[in-house]
């Protein structure tokens, strides 16, 4: 077993003192955005016999990085490209679940699996939350299939804000009826639903009509940098008034500076106040990354500087992990359509229909009666009962 110092090398700018570093030591920070199990299936094919997550030191988390940033919780995204849709997207992301669970099993003195708020212990807790709709290929059924190893958030989307953008155009104007059922059934079964990536109305389409709380597990203010992938300030106050979550992590056009981002923070917490705020870096799913925020060893800097500027020791702790917790517990326990049958209704094939994808199970034309439909079962029975009775 590994042995590490966890107080070894921490950050220490002008603001940091001795008096800090033991309350983060009793608080911890809770992530909710890291893309390492990409890492691990781009770099090593999921080999993570091959890896030694202690000296890896081509990723933004390892676990010398992870104590000295004090993660109590950190939400592992397995994420596939949009290109996986209606492919191999599904195994593809139950390969990466896999890989999450083996890391908790090889490192077990470092990460432990929760499944449940309740779970979340001294050891960094692992949680999953896929990014990124597409890997359900449109079906509900695996939807409920992930929950049960674990997944807890889904991303709704991956590219969905280029349309705000005008980069692509818009295929739904919104939500699509399959993504109305996809939100009842998150609720439903206790799934966080994340709306980070998401075109505005989507946004807004989702606080009307969800049940439970939402986050974003990695957007920030629009109104401090405008981009699409930020949130503006008429949906961070829609956010509070529903009891979810925005959490922090850098999208802008410009130059990453450590000083502009601890804006984000101040202005959510300005306009929707500090209940929502907190802590989801994406890291090693993005190519640049802040100053003085450069791996997530580098929290307890972050948390010094909102000090600092005059956040409370209560509201940093909030943002640390409590805020998280409070959505987690709100949507695992107060949920109205718990109890309700589950969806079982099939997006149409006809929406879904490509040369990756077979129809078993929905209904086709009868060719001998007009308006009639057959299961493929049926034909496939009424076919060979024809070849039968043609060969006598």
């Amino acid at each position: 077993m590994h042995e590490v110092d966890v107080l070894t090398d921490l950050p220490k700018p002008k603001f940091v003192n001795k008096k800090f570093v033991e309350w983060l030591k009793n608080e911890g920070t809770r992530d909710t955005k890291d893309d390492l199990p990409w890492q691990m299936g781009m770099k090593f094919n999921n080999r993570l016999n091959t890896v030694d997550l202690y000296t890896l030191n081509n990723t933004h988390p390892n676990i010398p990085k992870i104590r000295e940033g004090r993660l109590a919780a950190q939400v592992h995204a397995p994420y596939v490209p949009c290109e996986t849709q209606y492919k191999d997207a599904a195994r593809q992301i139950l390969e990466l679940i896999d890989v999450i669970h083996r890391m908790c099993m090889k490192y077990p003195e470092a990460f432990m699996f929760p499944t449940s708020s309740k779970d979340i212990m001294d050891r960094t807790a692992s949680l999953i939350g896929v990014d990124g709709g597409h890997s359900l290929d449109s079906s509900l059924g695996t939807l409920r299939t992930m929950y049960h190893p674990g997944l807890r958030y889904l991303t709704l989307t991956h590219d969905n804000w280029l349309v705000d953008s005008g980069a692509k155009p818009s295929q739904q104007n919104g939500l699509s009826e399959f993504g109305k059922q996809l939100i009842f059934e998150m609720n439903r079964i206790g799934m966080l639903i994340d709306l980070a990536h998401v075109s505005e109305k989507v946004m807004n389409q989702v606080l009307d009509l969800s049940k439970a709380p939402v986050i974003f597990s990695h957007s920030s203010a629009y109104t401090v940098c405008p981009h699409k992938r930020n949130v503006p300030d008429d949906v961070l106050r829609k956010v509070v008034s529903e009891g979810g979550l925005n959490t922090f992590r850098m999208h802008c056009i410009f130059t990453f500076l450590f000083i502009f981002n601890l804006d984000h923070f101040d202005h959510i917490k300005t306009v929707a106040g500090h209940s929502i705020v907190g802590f989801g870096e994406d890291y090693d799913g993005v190519v640049r990354v802040s100053e003085f925020l450069e791996d997530v060893s580098k929290y307890p800097a972050l948390v010094a500087e909102l000090l600092s500027r005059g956040w409370t020791d209560a509201e940093v702790k909030a943002a640390l992990g409590d805020n998280l917790l409070s959505v987690f517990r709100e949507v695992e326990h107060g949920n109205s359509l718990r109890g309700t049958a589950a969806d079982d209704l099939p997006i149409p094939y006809e929406e879904v229909k490509n040369d990756c994808r077979t129809s078993y199970g929905y209904p086709v034309p009868n060719p001998d009666s007009a308006g009639t439909v057959l299961s493929l079962s049926s034909l496939a029975l009424a076919l060979t009962l024809s070849s039968l009775l043609s060969w006598q």
